[in-house]
């Protein structure tokens, strides 16, 4: 719905007021009158309005005084002084005090609607450079914001890749020392201590997964580090895959389908990062499917490509929470009540590298009826792309 124009004719006589407004409202404009200085300095403090017609000379007072009060109510009010003296002095002095223009009594129709349509389209476009600046200031504030938000990013990566690197030799020590307890070299433990060392050594495992995920992490996330791209066999990549981690399938009782065709494209990635990333989806499946659970991997060319989707009867994730799978820590509640140990970076790493390698990730899933994850990689040789 367009807004209504509003316009104010300020003038003693009423011939004038009555015929401005039969000349304006029919182009579709509102108009009010007001015959004195004091009822149009009423109107103007009870309303806003586009362009005010204002008489030089009115009953109570110079029609010029008005403008100081219209332009504080509204800078962009477009002031028109109507007068039947105009001289040099008198325009100078209305355009000082801010008047857009001023018509000579007697006027027409056509010069009437002619001055008002140009001082409306003055106001329009003061209103559109208006516009353009603050979107201009916005723009610059958000490519700030970016600049600000990729420098914390880096600190980040460099922060966490700091600290995990620092923890991974403390921690093999431990984890070491730990097994040669264990062995039995030493003072012989007991039973009950053999299993405190056990449990010692589960946690430290999963800390070493974290720190691993972690220095993982950062290195896809450092554009200094090229990613090897080179043509690679994707049906033996996904075989390679499944062979690596059949054995985990198979001591969870997990079924792992694979319906590959006979033959797939070749793509153009990295085999390093895309084994990384195949490996844990592939470990997501059968880690969240219950026992006699099944994991499906299909395989096939689609767009200049080849897609990939894994199907397991898991636990599911809740619709309203896809969203946010690939945060960094982020574990859906019945993935974290699972019981199953994980540190929320896994899918995390997965997208940087798809994105890298120019690929993308898609979800699907809903609590206790599975999860689909599709992943989609390029055929055709494009560089790595840099995540900067």
């Amino acid at each position: 719905m367009e807004s209504i124009t509003h316009l104010l004719v300020i003038d003693d006589e009423p011939g004038i007021r009555e015929g401005c407004r039969r000349v304006l409202e029919p182009l579709g404009f509102e108009v009010a009158q007001a015959e004195s200085l004091a009822e149009g300095l009423g109107l103007i403090e009870q309303s806003s309005f586009d362009l005010v017609l204002i008489d030089v000379m009115l009953p109570d007072g110079r029609g010029i005084d008005l403008l100081e009060p219209i332009l504080r109510n509204d800078s962009n009010t477009i002031c028109i002084i109507i007068t039947g003296y105009a001289t040099v002095e008198l325009a100078v002095q209305a355009i000082k005090q801010g008047a857009y223009d001023f018509l000579a009594k007697p006027f027409d129709a056509d010069v009437l609607e002619l001055t008002v349509r140009q001082g409306l389209e003055k106001r329009r476009l003061a209103f559109e450079a208006k516009r353009a600046q603050a979107l201009d200031s916005r723009l610059k504030e958000v490519e700030h914001e970016k600049e600000e938000l990729a420098r914390l990013e880096q600190f980040k990566t460099h922060f966490m890749w700091m600290m995990a690197h620092e923890l991974r030799s403390p921690l093999s020590a431990v984890q070491s020392l730990l097994r040669t307890l264990l062995q039995g070299i030493g003072d012989p433990i007991t039973k009950n201590q053999r299993n405190l060392i056990n449990r010692v050594e589960n946690r430290l495992a999963s800390l070493q997964n974290l720190v691993n995920d972690l220095l993982a992490l950062a290195a896809s996330k450092n554009p200094e580090l090229e990613l090897q791209i080179e043509t690679l066999d994707i049906k033996a990549l996904l075989e390679s895959v499944r062979n690596d981690l059949a054995p985990r399938a198979a001591e969870r009782d997990i079924s792992l389908r694979f319906k590959l065709p006979a033959s797939l494209p070749r793509v153009e990635s990295s085999l390093d990062g895309l084994k990384s990333a195949l490996s844990n989806l592939f470990d997501n499946a059968i880690k969240y499917s219950p026992s006699g659970g099944i994991v499906v991997v299909d395989a096939y060319a689609q767009r200049d490509g080849v897609e990939i989707s894994i199907t397991d009867t898991g636990i599911g994730i809740p619709v309203e929470l896809i969203s946010r799978l690939g945060e960094e820590f982020f574990r859906a509640p019945n993935a974290r009540h699972s019981g199953q140990p994980g540190t929320g970076l896994g899918l995390s790493l997965v997208k940087e590298i798809l994105n890298r390698l120019g690929g993308h990730i898609s979800i699907e899933s809903e609590v206790n009826q599975g999860t689909t994850v599709r992943i989609w990689i390029p055929t055709e040789p494009k560089e790595a792309k840099s995540t900067e």
